[in-house]
């Protein structure tokens, strides 16, 4: 009896973890967003959202320990995401924290490799809009008290991530220090990363149709064949049974028919030699 083999621990750990680090995520980005959205707000109040990003940024961390000691090759799990370690290393750069939500989409991202091509441009398309979002909230925390800054609003902030994240890039609004200049480069990247995902997808998705609906199509064609064959095998059969007599049949039988009149005439003939012999007899 074959056993079904066990998963591997990191596989089982992230597994289990990716629901409560999706919620924290969430809980990182309302924490990240009131400060800025509402500066005026109360002084507990951004007190309250620090602690929260630095208790989600301590449990991000725990999280990138645990599967680096379950890795069965942890200098190649270092390799292959660097993201997350940046986003461990680098927690008091204000903009570089919404790395932390990367390391979080990557971690959802990776489930979402074999999934259903609609199930993964629907992922892609939130990560577009939830890097637009921050994205906005990040340029206006730096650009906002800029002394030539042209962001001022939250408006100004998302017109500006969505011209930048499509590269139209308008030039009403642009960064002018340095720190957001870099956060447009990034913006720039990753939208159009982003953006080919969601278009490679949906084409993806438009030629698995097609192909389904030419393998249809090519199972109908195959079946009208053999049917057309088979009718015409009936036909030839049918054919081959209610055609013309041959010549040579035709003759015996002939043959057969005389031979069955002549065997009645031969009978009187030899009745009358009987009664012949009948009169000789004294």
């Amino acid at each position: 009896m074959s056993m079904k083999k066990e998963r591997p621990p990191q596989v089982r750990w992230e597994e289990r973890t990716q629901t409560p680090l999706l919620v924290l995520a969430v809980a990182f980005g309302v924490a990240y967003a009131v400060p800025i959205v509402a500066p005026g707000a109360e002084p507990w109040v951004h007190r309250l959202c620090h602690r929260v990003e630095w208790a989600v940024w301590g449990v991000f961390a725990l999280d990138y320990l645990v599967r680096l000691c379950l890795a069965p090759a942890r200098w190649a799990f270092v390799r292959s995401h660097p993201l997350d370690l940046l986003a461990v290393l680098l927690p008091l750069v204000q903009p570089l924290r919404l790395l932390r939500l990367v390391s979080t989409l990557l971690l959802v991202g990776r489930r979402a490799r074999m999934a259903p091509q609609i199930t993964l441009t629907t992922y892609v398309a939130g990560a577009v809009v939830g890097l637009m979002m921050f994205g906005s909230l990040a340029v206006l925390h730096v650009e906002r008290d800029a002394p030539d800054g042209n962001i001022r609003t939250l408006g100004d902030a998302v017109w500006w991530s969505f011209t930048t994240m499509t590269t139209v890039g308008y030039g009403d609004h642009a960064p002018t220090t340095g720190l957001g200049r870099v956060l447009a480069v990034g913006l720039m990247l990753s939208g159009i990363a982003l953006l080919g995902v969601v278009t490679a997808n949906i084409a993806a998705w438009f030629i698995s149709r097609f192909e389904r609906d030419d393998a249809v199509e090519r199972r109908q064609t195959e079946l009208l064949e053999a049917l057309t064959r088979e009718v015409r095998e009936l036909r030839a059969e049918v054919a081959r049974l209610s055609g013309p007599v041959p010549p040579q049949a035709g003759r015996q039988a002939v043959a057969r028919g005389g031979l069955a009149e002549a065997a009645p005439r031969a009978v009187p003939a030899a009745g009358s030699e009987s009664v012949m012999e009948a009169d000789r007899t004294p």
